[in-house]
């Protein structure tokens, strides 16, 4: 009976023995699993903000996710805050610090130094001066850049608003399905097909609560 009892002991602890390692290995496994997940959406993440995606992985988007108090980051460039961002910039590409400034200078230059975004209505403020007008969805357009990338437009058209507001506005942020915008680039007129060919000068805006430095940190994350 002693023995009986041994050997029923001994199969319990085998028995739990095997519960526990194969709890063990779910588990790992899920983990694993779930790591591998998560790796692959940042590698499909980063892709779309290098500009590589499928057009089927496109979809449309709402002036909700750009809503809210924007400031353009241009002053930061001319005031040097930005100098940070251009040394970056320098150690990993092929231009030097101050070539990249001037890059930069041509791409940020605007004389709107907020945009305002509430609902359908936004509100473009140069200087103490402001023009609104209520925007509509108006489709995107898929560009295809000389380096071999591609980009998003998603295009919004005035239905009513100040003389003055544009037609047209334009937004690229690296996405290319609804989210909300951390920052973005903005063009702006009264041609919808000229500004597709505008490539070089793209105004770009960070929410305004954000400091100069706290942008540099932002660019610098990117």
């Amino acid at each position: 009976m002693k023995n009986v009892g041994l050997m029923r002991a001994s199969m319990l602890a085998f028995g739990l023995a095997l519960v526990f390692a194969g709890h063990s290995y779910a588990a790992e496994k899920h983990d694993h699993d779930h790591a591998e997940q998560s790796a692959s959406h940042n590698h499909a993440k980063d892709d779309v903000y290098r500009g590589i995606f499928e057009d089927s992985d496109i979809k449309a988007r709402t002036l909700a996710d750009w809503q809210g108090d924007w400031q353009s980051v241009y002053p930061y460039l001319q005031d040097g805050t930005l100098d940070p961002v251009m040394a970056h910039k320098a150690e990993k590409g092929d231009k030097t610090a101050d070539e990249y400034r001037a890059y930069y200078e041509i791409g940020y230059k605007t004389d709107v130094g907020q945009i305002v975004i509430d609902g359908d209505q936004v509100t473009f403020n140069r200087g103490g001066q402001s023009v609104s007008g209520h925007y509509a969805d108006d489709g995107y357009e898929i560009l295809t850049y000389k380096a071999g990338n591609r980009g998003v437009r998603f295009i919004f058209k005035k239905v009513d608003g100040d003389e003055d507001a544009p037609d047209y506005i334009q937004f690229s942020d690296h996405r290319i399905a609804p989210a909300d915008a951390d920052h973005y680039h903005l063009y702006w007129g009264d041609d919808r097909a000229a500004l597709l060919n505008e490539v070089t000068n793209w105004p770009t805006y960070y929410p305004s609560s954000l400091s100069g430095d706290e942008i540099v940190k932002e660019m610098l994350a990117h």
